[in-house]
C-alpha cells in the first residue's frame, strides 16, 4: 500500500521555524520526485517546493525562496521541508506528493502527481 505521511505542522509565531517531514512507503522512493504543496482557505493549491529523484535538483516558489529548504534522505524514504522566518501568509495545509522521475514533469502544477499524502496544518500567528 502506497503511503505518504506528512507531519511536523503546528502553531508558530511569525519569524519562527518548523520542519515538515514526508515519510513514504509502498513505492520505489528514490525513483520519485517529491513536492510540497499548500492550500490556504479559499485559495488554490500552490506548489511550494520540489526535489527531484535523479540529481536532487530543488525548486522553490518565489514566495519561499531563501526561507524554506527542501531535502531528502533516501535511506529513510523521507523528505523534509525546513521552514524558517515564517510569515502569517504561510498559514495553510501543507501536502506532500510524489511524481515519478523529476520535478519538471509537473511541478509546480498539482495535476499529474502519482501519490498524495494527507496534509499537515501550519498556522503562523502575527
Amino acid at each position: 500500500e502506497v503511503q505518504l505521511q506528512a507531519s511536523g505542522g503546528g502553531l508558530v509565531q511569525a519569524g519562527g521555524s518548523l520542519r515538515l517531514s514526508c515519510a513514504a512507503s509502498g513505492f520505489t522512493f528514490e525513483g520519485y520526485a517529491i513536492a510540497w504543496f499548500r492550500q490556504a482557505p479559499g485559495k488554490e493549491r500552490e506548489g511550494v517546493s520540489c526535489i527531484s529523484s535523479d540529481d536532487g535538483s530543488t525548486y522553490y516558489a518565489d514566495s519561499v525562496k531563501g526561507r524554506f529548504t527542501i531535502s531528502r534522505d533516501n535511506a529513510k524514504n523521507t523528505v523534509y521541508l525546513q521552514m524558517n522566518s515564517l510569515k502569517p501568509e504561510d498559514t495553510a495545509v501543507y501536502y506532500c506528493a510524489a511524481d515519478e522521475g523529476w520535478c519538471a514533469r509537473h511541478y509546480p502544477e498539482y495535476y499529474g502527481m502519482n501519490y498524495w499524502g494527507k496534509g499537515t496544518q501550519v498556522t503562523v500567528s502575527s
